[in-house]
């Protein structure tokens, strides 16, 4: 039962999170990456702070176990790495297709799961690793830009240093599952928020355009403090690595939505990629 409703959680926080990309892309066309990345995390600390403030108004908080200053260490490292993978993914964004971007987020399950197997010893089955060389395959497709040339896109490098980042956040956050989700995406949207916008202060990249900064942290509440929430409750019972792979649906919605709301044509080299990566996540998915 905790299993299955465990596997719900992770499927709608992937859902959630693919809008991330296609409506990112059109609000950097007003807001600069850094600012970008600072509205998405602060829009998901505050939205979840308000969502904690109802539950006590209204006597419905359940019974879960606070941060202590034993998980200070993970804390801060799950802060650190998400200031810098949003200001990663919004500059790779501005290089790159918004529907290429969500495709390479999958990079993130080899990323959390390589991370999983060497640094906190989870353990990685024969099927794991299929997917894993599958899915890296593909992300390395869709890294050139021109395969006869072999060009190398700076925007997808970006992406992919995004999904590396991300992929030690979700090892960080996984040792602190067993803690309230709640106080976790809020202290993440908050401090994460206000140290990119330091970072945007300090390279001079602070942009004020009050409607698409509350579209921003609407996007932020929805994309991250929503899904991050649901993750983190994935995450409690069936790990980081077996986590991502469900989560893993995310780039296939976000990359269709991006074609339709860009309406791009995908290149015969996306076409390739996208099947190579549907194949790995199913087998992935079904190690899981």
């Amino acid at each position: 039962m905790k299993q299955g409703k465990s596997i719900f959680f992770a499927i709608l926080a992937a859902a959630l999170y693919a809008i991330n990309s296609p409506f990112s892309k059109l609000l950097l066309e007003k807001l600069s990456p850094t600012m970008m990345a600072s509205l998405l995390y602060l829009g998901a600390g505050i939205g979840m702070f308000i969502v904690g403030f109802i539950q006590r108004k209204t006597g419905k908080t359940g019974k879960e176990q606070p941060l202590t200053k034993k998980e200070l260490p993970y804390t801060l490292g799950m802060i650190f790495l998400d200031i810098a993978a949003p200001i990663f993914l919004m500059l790779g964004l501005t290089m790159t297709t918004a529907a290429n971007a969500s495709l390479l987020n999958n990079f993130e399950i080899v990323a959390t799961s390589l991370i999983a197997l060497v640094i906190f010893k989870e353990k990685i089955s024969k099927k794991l690793w299929c997917g894993i060389g599958l899915v890296t395959l593909a992300s390395l497709l869709l890294s050139f830009e021109d395969m006869s040339s072999l060009s190398f896109s700076f925007g997808s490098l970006f992406v992919l240093l995004a999904c590396v980042c991300w992929g030690f956040e979700n090892n960080c956050t996984r040792n602190l599952s067993s803690k309230n989700p709640l106080e976790i995406v809020v202290i993440k949207g908050i401090f994460s928020g206000l140290g990119s916008f330091i970072v945007a202060v300090l390279s001079h990249e602070v942009t004020f355009d009050l409607v698409y900064m509350i579209f921003a942290l609407i996007l932020g509440f929805v994309a991250y403090g929503l899904s991050i929430f649901f993750y983190i409750y994935a995450q409690r019972y069936l790990g980081a690595a077996k986590t991502s792979t469900y989560y893993a649906i995310s780039p296939f919605i976000g990359s269709t939505l991006s074609l339709v709301i860009f309406r791009e044509t995908p290149s015969m080299v996306f076409i390739i990629a996208f099947i190579i990566m549907i194949a790995g996540t199913v087998i992935t998915s079904q190690d899981a």
